[in-house]
């Protein structure tokens, strides 16, 4: 706590320190994926299609952490590329499904090759037995926050 007794002592702070983290894993993926030409929201996009071929713009928007628009000028660019396709029309509703072409496949996974170095780098001084304790606590944590019993 700060001499006031009203801080939070980032020392200590949980929230602040998965925060380090996020940041300081973004930054380790953007040096790999750079000499790829690419950055970390190109990465979740095609890898969001290579899991899910046919998400709207919508979905991978809120899967790749951005806005729609941002989503929307990044699938452009992609498509211009020959990574991606999408229908002239939506095949129903008004989501136009984007998928993978072979090309981007091929890009994909020169980047997966290169993200999960970053991966096994940051769990590299941890157990297997730690590893998944993690990914059990911060499952716990996204689902108190997005439940609502995380927050004031």
């Amino acid at each position: 706590m700060s001499q006031s007794g009203a801080g939070v002592d980032l020392e200590k702070s949980l929230g602040y320190l998965l925060k380090e983290a996020s940041s300081a894993l973004r930054a380790a993926m953007e040096e790999v994926l750079r000499p790829l030409g690419m950055n970390v929201t190109r990465y979740a996009c095609l890898e969001l299609l290579a899991q899910r071929p046919g998400l709207s713009n919508s979905e991978l928007a809120r899967g790749a952490f951005v806005t729609r628009q941002s989503m929307n000028v990044l699938l452009q660019a992609l498509e211009l590329e020959g990574h991606v396709t999408r229908p002239a029309e939506a095949p129903a509703g008004r989501a136009l499904p984007t998928r993978l072409t072979p090309q981007g496949r091929r890009n994909l996974e020169e980047a997966s090759v290169a993200v999960r170095s970053v991966e096994v780098g940051m769990l590299a001084g941890m157990s297997e037995a730690e590893q998944s304790e993690a990914l059990r606590i911060l499952r716990s944590m996204i689902h108190s926050l997005r439940d609502g019993s995380g927050g004031a």
